[in-house]
C-alpha cells in the first residue's frame, strides 16, 4: 500500500477542499443538502486521515501509471 501513499501537498489539498465543501453544506444547512454530497467529504477526511486515497488508486489502476 505505499505505492499509494499521498504526500503532504496532496493532503492540505484535500484538507482545503474538505473545509469548504463543510462550509458550503453548513451554509446550505443540513436538512436541505442531499446527502450523496457527503460521501466525497468522508472519503476526503478518510485520505487526509490514513495517507490513502481510494480515488488516486482507482484512477492508476484505469489509467496506468506514467
Amino acid at each position: 500500500m505505499d505505492k499509494y501513499k499521498i504526500d503532504g501537498a496532496m493532503r492540505f489539498f484535500l484538507f482545503f477542499v474538505s473545509i469548504i465543501m463543510a462550509v458550503g453544506i453548513w451554509l446550505t444547512g443540513y436538512e436541505t443538502v442531499h446527502w450523496v454530497l457527503y460521501i466525497p467529504l468522508v472519503f476526503f477526511l478518510i485520505a487526509i486521515v490514513t495517507g490513502i486515497c481510494p480515488g488516486i488508486i482507482v484512477s492508476k489502476l484505469l489509467f496506468g501509471k506514467k
